[in-house]
């Protein structure tokens, strides 16, 4: 992973001594809250419903063990033991005390680790692939070109204040595991017939109030031009970009009003004045941020570890764990895994303070002191022999990181909801609960098979719910808390925004809501099937009948 020179540190520790001052000034009164805003937004720091909440950044996913030790710590001692993994990979404090956050900032600065632009109307956190640089279907890894775009966005005084927040993602795999089709900047890492790289382009996707997936502006970007075309993307929102209405801020309704052949234009116009200007990559400055993503000392296998395979053989519940946590590696006798953080009534992407040490441990024992986040709120560990996968499996086991459902229905996307945040209309974990507890039984998942569910608390779409299989919304209802429900959407390569099933429901109907969708679907489809297939294949009205006949 990425290792900060000096200058990079510095940077991080001066913004340290900056917000200190500022909190400093504000507590004291010498600030208002407008001046305020600002400048904690700027580090991460949000007002939420009970207290302030402090969003760290964890670049493309990446901590080492050293840092999860760090997070530990900070949860442990200036929060209520635990922290949360969100959908853009980062990680959440939700207890700390304004007047701690200073020294909080300071703790991660000891591990290469920030707060900056995790908020605000500037470009955050770059997200990809969980299992870039191991994936077996990857084309090129896409972990240096996010490292390349972090460190061209931070701090990149022409976009600080933006119209509205700016996501870009990064993918560089056959399957597209990072939801680019829904990001403000979605890019694939492709190769031309040439055998050259370069990247597709797409633009103007999001989620929140207004869903779109992204439209290609650019079949093919030449690499060494990545930066100078973000730069005329950001340029062209920065000048066309509505200011005057937050709702209509996003590059999405930009793009959407001008169309995307329109706006395409206006980039490569713009693109004209900057193209081979000084933001060119060089093959020394690709090669030098490359350099941090080697590969580590893998040890030499002629293929599949056999006492795996047996025991795969001889113990369902190891195999089961198999089939769904253990992901296949580019790398013979390897494998990637995933530490599931969804087990039933845990809310999902929450972690313990000991969990965290102990993932730490995990990372040095059997990774290389490496792990990801992933975009569905769990951890991965990307480099375990498959000789060491029944032990992981057991120390995990113990650990409460087993359960085998990764990609499932209880692998639920959820954001924290009414719980915490001020902006939800409803509560989300409770409702995720509610249906982890309703399909408890792992062999009935296994026959439901792979399906998203994802759930939001409001618009603003935190929890993903616009691209699940089944989504789920939070709405205001004269007061009470109702849920809207969606089906048909896809994060994939082929993105696809969910169409809502009709009147939204209680919060005490809604496992039996669930539990009819998947009725109809069980009933519906073909052995080859899951149920996004199934749901394409049939379309809304099945489903539509059996809910509402049901619940009326």
């Amino acid at each position: 992973m990425y290792i900060y020179d000096e200058y990079d540190q510095r940077i991080v520790e001066e913004r340290v001594k900056q917000f200190r001052d500022q909190t400093r000034r504000y507590l004291a009164g010498e600030l208002s809250d407008p001046e305020f805003l600002p400048l904690r937004l700027q580090n991460g720091l949000y007002v939420q419903r009970y207290a302030p909440m402090l969003r760290v950044a964890n670049p493309y996913g990446l901590v080492s063990s050293r840092q999860m030790r760090k997070l530990a710590f900070i949860a442990r001692e200036y929060d209520k033991g635990y922290a949360h993994f969100s959908t853009r990979q980062n990680i959440q404090f939700n207890w700390p005390s304004l007047e701690d956050v200073p020294d909080i900032l300071a703790h991660l600065a000891e591990v290469q680790k920030h707060a900056i632009q995790t908020s605000g109307n500037c470009i955050r956190n770059t997200t990809t692939d969980e299992f870039a640089g191991v994936a077996a279907d990857e084309l090129v890894d896409p972990r240096p070109w996010c490292e390349i775009i972090r460190q061209w966005s931070t701090f990149h005084p022409e976009f600080a204040y933006l119209p509205r927040k700016f996501k870009i993602a990064v993918n560089g795999a056959v399957e597209d595991r990072a939801a680019t089709g829904v990001h403000d900047i979605g890019l694939h890492v492709v190769k031309n017939e040439a055998g050259e790289i370069g990247f597709t382009v797409l633009v103007g996707g999001g989620l929140g109030r207004t869903p779109i997936v992204g439209s290609v502006i650019r079949e093919f970007l030449p690499w060494e031009h990545l930066l100078t075309y973000l730069d005329a993307v950001l340029r062209v929102y920065n000048r066309y970009g509505r200011r005057d209405n937050k709702f209509k801020a996003r590059i999405k309704i930009l793009v959407k009003a001008l169309t995307p052949a329109v706006f395409g234009e206006k980039v490569e116009a713009e693109w004209e004045h900057t193209k081979d200007g000084p933001g060119t990559l060089t093959a020394e400055e690709v090669e030098r941020v490359a350099a941090h993503f080697t590969a580590p000392a893998y040890e030499t296998f002629a293929g599949d570890d056999n006492d795996y395979l047996a025991k795969r053989q001889s113990e369902k519940g190891f195999n089961n764990w198999a089939m769904r946590n253990v992901h296949p590696h580019k790398v013979p006798g390897y494998a990637a895994v995933t530490l599931s953080l969804k087990p039933t009534a845990v809310a999902p992407g929450d972690i313990t303070d000991q969990q965290m040490d102990a993932v730490a441990d995990l990372a040095d024992r059997y990774s290389f002191g490496e792990i990801r986040v992933t975009h569905q709120q769990n951890l991965v560990l990307a480099d375990i022999r498959q000789s060491d996968l029944y032990e992981l499996w057991q120390v995990c086991r113990e650990l409460g990181f087993a359960t085998p459902n990764i990609g499932l229905l209880t692998d639920i996307i959820c954001c924290p909801g009414g719980d915490f945040c001020s902006l939800a209309n409803a509560k989300s974990i409770p409702i995720a609960e509610a249906i982890q507890r309703t399909f408890d039984d792992l062999d009935y998942l296994h026959d439901i098979g792979e399906l998203d569910l994802n759930i939001s608390g409001c618009m603003n779409a935190c929890g993903h719910h616009h691209v699940g299989h089944i989504g789920v919304l939070g709405v205001d209802k004269k007061g009470a808390e109702f849920y809207q429900v969606s089906l048909g959407g896809d994060s994939g390569r082929n993105a696809v925004i969910g169409q809502i099933l009709g009147p939204s429901f209680a919060a005490e109907q809604m496992p039996t809501v669930i539990q009819n969708v998947i009725g109809v679907y069980l009933n519906s489809r073909t052995p080859e099937e899951q149920f996004i297939d199934t749901y394409q294949r049939i379309g809304m009205a099945p489903f539509k009948e059996r809910v509402y006949a049901t619940n009326n």
